[in-house]
């Protein structure tokens, strides 16, 4: 089996400062790593030529791969294409035809194009530029001279980068055949030291391996296996994945790329049902999330954020639930829940009151959850937990732990 090294290097001192999160990073060892490529390094550099230089150069003595993403624009502080130059000992040419385009882009908007602007048409030996629909800094893919290395450099912007590697990068890139496989189990209601505890030996294999990630929508069980071919390493871990399904069933509600709410809406679906919510805690992050997935429309009918206990009141709630056991109790939730069904004339209602901070005092300290379900046929389920973190975790946590009460709810 083949293994192909690679590494990113990420440019820009906005990235270096923590001013903007590097998500291209992410992106791309993702990306890397589904087509079992390795990677022992990721690198990130200010605007300084001597030191990308150096990057460069040090990522080329030990990667078969490079990738730089960001400093292609037009500006003296854009160097990337200076440091691969000075790296690989070529000097710069103007590629006529592309400067053509680069000024027929600024023609088409009425713009005079910077002559600045000249730097995004260069080229070398070895250097080629690779087309960016939708922004004038084009990619460069160049093969290291006397080498069998490859340096790939694309524009910062993430819409630019992503576009450019899947159609461009991609496709000229000659990867080994992947004898990597893996498939990622998504939970949900389920903690991850208990969900260790649950796979108990199965975490201590090697290949097949098994990872747990704790994440913003439950965790993740990864089952990840190398062989010689792709075929040989699914047919590795096929029996790791059928121990992982049994010891955690009731919990997975999906795999790979499948989210929480579009198994919620597939779930509603099926049944030619429906959902409404009233959230306060979470801020209408339940309702965001429902509605990021295609089609939801067909079975979310609408949610409504009822902060304060004068919203819930105009909602319909009774006075009394409010003067005697609060804005946030389990029967406030309750009837919540209730008035969300009844009001958006869905099949299921959902609701969640909660604790933010500890505003409240020891009798509800921050991260307490209630969470109701009001079901098709007119029962009231109710449900308490607590979620942890700082206030925006916390609503993310209150959100997810919802949507997850309600999918195991539609499960049984």
């Amino acid at each position: 089996m083949i293994t192909l090294l690679a590494e990113i290097i990420s440019v820009g001192t906005e990235l270096l400062m923590g001013e903007i999160i590097d998500s291209n990073a992410a992106f791309l060892a993702q990306e890397l790593k589904n087509r079992g490529v390795f990677m022992h390094w990721k690198t990130t550099v200010g605007d300084n030529l001597a030191r990308l230089q150096e990057a460069i150069e040090r990522a080329l003595s030990r990667s078969d791969l490079v990738i730089l993403g960001g400093g292609l624009g037009p500006t003296d502080d854009d160097l990337t294409r200076e440091a691969i130059l000075t790296s690989i000992g070529e000097e710069a040419v103007v590629d006529e035809a592309y400067l053509a385009k680069l000024r027929a882009w600024f023609e088409a908007r009425g713009r005079s194009f910077p002559e600045q602007n000249i730097k995004q048409a260069w080229v070398s030996s070895s250097a080629r530029a690779i087309p960016n629909p939708v922004g004038t800094a084009p990619g460069w893919f160049v093969r290291v001279p006397n080498s069998s290395k490859i340096i790939v450099a694309m524009p910062g912007p993430p819409r630019e980068m992503k576009r450019m590697w899947a159609e461009q990068v991609l496709p000229r890139l000659e990867l080994p055949q992947s004898g990597f496989y893996f498939k990622t189990f998504r939970t949900v209601g389920i903690g991850e030291s208990h969900l260790a505890e649950r796979l108990g030996d199965l975490a201590q294999l090697e290949n097949p391996s098994i990872g747990t990630y704790a994440r913003r929508d439950g965790v993740h069980v990864r089952v990840a296996a190398s062989a010689a071919t792709l075929e040989a390493a699914q047919a590795l871990a096929e029996s790791s994945e059928i121990a992982v399904q049994a010891k955690l069933e009731g919990f997975i509600y999906g795999t790979d790329e499948q989210t929480l709410p579009e198994m919620i809406l597939e779930q509603l679906r099926s049944r030619s049902q429906s959902l409404g919510i009233i959230e306060s805690i979470s801020g209408g992050i339940m309702s965001d999330e429902l509605t990021n997935a295609k089609g939801s429309s067909e079975a979310f009918f609408g949610g409504t954020v009822a902060y304060a206990a004068q919203a819930k009141l105009k909602l319909g709630v009774n006075p009394e639930i409010l003067e005697q056991h609060g804005a946030i109790s389990p029967q406030t939730t309750a009837a919540l829940a209730q008035i969300a069904r009844s009001s958006f004339g869905a099949d299921w209602g959902l609701a969640c009151t909660g604790a933010a901070d500890n505003s409240f005092g020891d009798s509800m300290p921050a991260g307490t959850l209630f969470v109701a379900i009001a079901t098709p046929d007119n029962q009231i389920l109710e449900f308490k937990s607590v979620v942890a973190g700082d206030r925006r975790t916390m609503k993310e946590r209150a959100a997810f732990n919802a949507l997850g009460t309600l999918w195991r709810a539609m499960k049984t």
